[in-house]
């Protein structure tokens, strides 16, 4: 069943539940309104009569809202009746005052009565017009009730189906289109709830098209990456078998293989951490991992100036330097015009690579830490943004600082002394 076949007929029924409440209530609200005029007209008539009666004077009869009147002695028998079938029980009778007419009503006749000094005074009105009268109000509203009931059906069904019509229209928009369409879903409605999902929806469509796209390029710079050293290697390959002896291509070869088994490690690792950040944390004693990893690469300065611990993951903190490092010395150009420095601040650990390279173009580093960024010194683009990837999986943060002749990369992490 379609949605808006189902709200039309929740609607429907709700309609005509409340339609049939309100006759409902006209019908009780109208014979309980006319019972009570009855009565309070008899009440009014007996208090007249009664005074009439009382004062012991002839005249004429004040005119009445009851058909009939009676007289009552004291034991409640009747002296005057016009009508037996309107007599009143002698034991109501019994609580008779000369103060106010009291009221006596059963499914025939109504009465009001009240004491007086030639015995108790009864005036009565038969009940059966009111019977009458609502019968036919109900019968006319049943008759209003069927008659009505389609036209508000019809009614409903056209409100819901305009109300819904945005709902309708972006539906079969997202019926007919493919699961490679992911252009935005076509909405003029209000900005209601439906608006604010098919809004959330809009965006994440948005989301998924630039995943795509960065997706799409991602593979095309990985296969750019991986088919300039393959083919350098498969040249290499080639002057080794024409000559097996040459010891330089053998070297080159062995370079290249190095090259290619970082850059898929690199590859690897940045894959792996998009797909889960998640960390083996240790208590890392962060400036003998930065000092091993320095002494990787001879030449490459190095100062403690203290012994910060964090808790990390030792394997990718030393990641994170080497990466760092290895940018620096490829931008300098030499190991020698690196310096690496670790230190601490305010229970923040932290760890600096600079170098006296040609320093960034300020139009590079805003994305300078995204995949396949590339700046001066070369390189895949890579490194950084595993950096960047792994500082954030501790909690940390990394910045960077470069003028010509010096750029500063700067890790900064939580120190053991300020958690807690």
């Amino acid at each position: 069943m379609r949605y808006t076949t189902r709200l039309t007929l929740v609607f429907g029924i709700i309609w005509a539940l409340l339609l049939a409440l309100s006759l409902t209530g006209v019908y009780f609200s109208l014979r309980a309104g006319l019972e009570a005029h009855v009565l309070n007209q008899l009440k009014e008539d007996a208090a007249g009569l009664a005074k009439l009666y009382n004062s012991g004077t002839t005249g004429k009869l004040p005119a009445t809202g009851g058909t009939y009147i009676a007289v009552y002695d004291f034991s409640g028998n009747p002296v005057v009746m016009d009508r037996p079938e309107h007599r009143i029980p002698p034991e109501v009778l019994a609580d008779a005052d000369g103060q106010v007419p009291h009221v006596y009503r059963n499914s025939v006749f109504a009465a009001a009565y009240i004491s007086t000094s030639v015995g108790i005074l009864a005036v009565s009105q038969d009940l059966t017009f009111i019977d009458q009268l609502t019968e036919q109000i109900a019968r006319t509203a049943l008759v209003i009730f069927l008659l009505t009931l389609p036209l508000g059906w019809l009614l409903v069904r056209w409100g819901v189906g305009w109300a819904s019509k945005p709902l309708t229209a972006a539906s079969e928009a997202i019926a007919k289109r493919r699961g490679a369409d992911l252009s935005p879903i076509p909405y003029e409605g209000p900005d209601d709830e439906l608006g604010l999902i098919v809004s959330r929806f809009n965006g994440l469509l948005a989301e998924l098209r630039e995943a795509r796209a960065r997706e799409r390029v991602f593979l095309a710079e990985v296969s750019h990456e991986l088919r300039t050293p393959l083919t350098v290697l498969l040249g290499y390959l080639e002057r080794l078998r024409r000559n097996p002896a040459d010891k330089e291509a053998l070297a080159a070869a062995e370079r290249t293989a190095r090259h290619l088994t970082r850059l898929v490690a690199d590859l690897l690792a940045l894959a792996r951490g998009e797909a889960e950040r998640t960390v083996n944390p240790h208590i890392v004693d962060l400036a003998e991992l930065t000092r091993s990893v320095a002494q990787g690469f001879p030449g490459v300065r190095f100062e403690a100036r203290s012994e910060p611990e964090v808790l990390g993951d030792p394997d990718r903190l030393m990641q994170l330097v080497r990466n760092l490092v290895a940018n620096a010395v490829r931008a300098a150009g030499r190991p020698e015009g690196v310096r690496v420095t670790v230190g601490e601040d305010g229970g923040r650990a932290w760890v600096e690579v600079a170098d006296d390279g040609p320093g960034i173009d300020p139009e590079i580093l805003p994305n300078l830490f995204e995949r396949f960024s590339r700046g001066p010194e070369g390189g895949t683009g890579l490194g950084l943004a595993i950096a960047k990837q792994i500082t954030e999986a501790h909690e940390g943060r990394i910045s960077v600082w470069s003028e010509p002749g010096r750029t500063v990369f700067r890790v900064e992490l939580p120190g053991l002394e300020g958690e807690g």
